[in-house]
């Protein structure tokens, strides 16, 4: 099928603008807010942020073939009158010129938009959610989590190959966010996964993360669809305000799609009865742990609202596998079974990871390596203690913590509750983590690698992978 075309008059009509130099009917080409990721035939949006300006790099855009510049129109002469721009659009802000254009991209594209928010398990369900929905509708993922005020409109300008379906994720860590990129999104289907303690430094209390992430309820039309998290009393409690029509998912609870008699296979994944409605599937997943199946769940009941057939999705969430970093199970060659989840943490999400390691089999000694969380601001000493001793009651035989002063109390907990000193070690950076681990692992071992992502544990994972190649 053929995609949708975008000139240079329509991004100028859609951003309140004017073209000042070029064809207004030219076409314009993949969109580029970084200089050095430009690429011959890119249209270069000059992002103004609060450490740099995109204008000072306008150059450097059209030095590697860009064909098109989107400038402000006030403060930029240099930029605007570049004589080598084929095509230059003057906007009052390219930040909101690249939102406004792409919720236009997203309204002429035809698909239908489903947004997911949470504290954990946004990338996941978007992730399982495509996939089931590709057993019938050609569909479009935002890549990675490209999920915030610039990273989303991206993700909707990439709709002019008129995909059915769209699934994106939003992100936020204060209060405004969500809203933003819903009146951008316009979603039709929303997913509200949780709300958990992750950002937690930005806000009061879990109570205004939840308040900031109820935006994703608003603008709401009375055709849209909500799907809620039925195991967590934040998000029910907030549902009566949305305008449309709710769906729920939950484990042992009363749910439109629930599942319960959860049987758990430790690495080897999650099995559980299937409820939707009348009906009752066995249902089993290879992604590790509880919150893995809650999203499991609500990426069904996505599925569900596009009549995608339950039989195909059983059929799917036996064979999915998860994203890079994120719950991965590595079988390396010396012997050592490492489950790399290095991508990001949070408390809430490192106690379900922890609770799976200590119901797992076969292996000889449970290693973790846990970075410090960040974002928990005056909160974040006593969620580390929680956290370690969250681990001692893992039954881990050795813990490496890496970070800060919390990463700190996390090993000085884990050894109040109960581990030998001798089996616990704080390191302050990852090199050191690295290392330490190297020294430490031997095959047969059980390890887990997980940490918010400033910590870098995946240089941990990197580093595993290569010495027991």
């Amino acid at each position: 099928m053929d995609g949708l075309s975008l000139t240079a008059a329509d991004v100028a009509a859609a951003a309140g603008g004017r073209v000042i130099k070029g064809d207004p009917v030219s076409v314009i080409g993949r969109f580029a807010i970084d200089s050095r990721r430009v690429e011959a035939g890119d249209f270069f949006v000059a992002i103004k942020g609060e450490r740099f300006d995109g204008h000072e790099f306008v150059g450097d855009a059209l030095a590697k073939g860009a064909t098109g510049l989107l400038v402000h129109a006030e403060g930029t002469p240099a930029a605007g009158n570049d004589s080598r721009a084929p095509v230059t659009i003057q906007v009052a802000d390219t930040t909101r010129a690249l939102q406004d254009v792409a919720r236009e991209v997203r309204r002429r594209s035809g698909a239908t938009v489903v947004a997911i928010t949470g504290s954990a398990g946004k990338t996941t369900t978007k992730e399982v959610a495509a996939d089931f929905l590709e057993a019938r509708y050609r569909v479009f993922r935002n890549r990675g989590n490209l999920n915030n005020h610039i990273g989303l409109p991206l993700s909707l300008l990439e709709l002019r190959s008129k995909p059915e379906i769209a699934v994106v994720e939003l992100g936020m860590n204060h209060p405004g966010e969500i809203r933003t990129l819903v009146g951008i999104a316009e979603p039709e289907i929303r997913v509200w996964t949780n709300v958990g303690d992750a950002h937690l430094g930005f806000f009061e209390s879990p109570d205004a993360i939840a308040e900031a992430k109820a935006e994703i309820l608003e603008q709401a039309r009375a055709t849209d669809v909500l799907v809620a998290n039925a195991n967590d009393p934040r998000v029910m409690s907030r549902t009566e305000w949305f305008m449309g029509r709710v769906v729920t998912f939950g484990i042992n609870t009363a749910a439109d799609v629930a599942a319960n008699r959860v049987e758990h296979r430790g690495l080897t994944g999650t099995a559980a009865r299937l409820q939707v409605g009348d009906e009752t599937f066995e249902v089993q997943t290879p992604l590790l742990g509880l919150g893995n199946l809650s999203n499991v769940l609500a990426a069904t009941a996505v599925a569900l609202q596009f009549d995608v057939p339950v039989s195909q999705i059983v059929e799917r969430a036996a064979n999915l596998r998860p994203a890079t970093h994120r719950g991965e199970l590595l079988r390396l060659p010396g012997g050592i079974t490492l489950v790399d989840d290095s991508y990001n943490s949070s408390p809430s999400a490192l106690r379900q990871t922890l609770g799976t390691l200590a119901v797992a089999q076969g292996c000889a000694r449970r290693v973790a390596v846990l970075g410090e969380m960040l974002e928990l601001g005056a909160h974040a000493d006593r969620l580390h203690r929680e956290s370690g001793r969250a681990a001692a009651e893992a039954k881990l035989d050795l813990l490496i913590t890496v970070g800060g002063a919390p990463a700190g109390a996390m090993a000085e907990a884990a050894i109040t509750a109960g581990m030998a000193a001798g089996k616990v070690t704080h390191v302050p950076n990852r090199e050191a983590a690295a290392d330490l681990a190297v020294q430490w692992i031997r095959p047969g071992d059980l390890v887990l690698v997980k940490g918010s992502r400033g910590i870098g544990t995946d240089l941990v994972v990197e580093r595993l992978k290569a010495e027991f190649a």
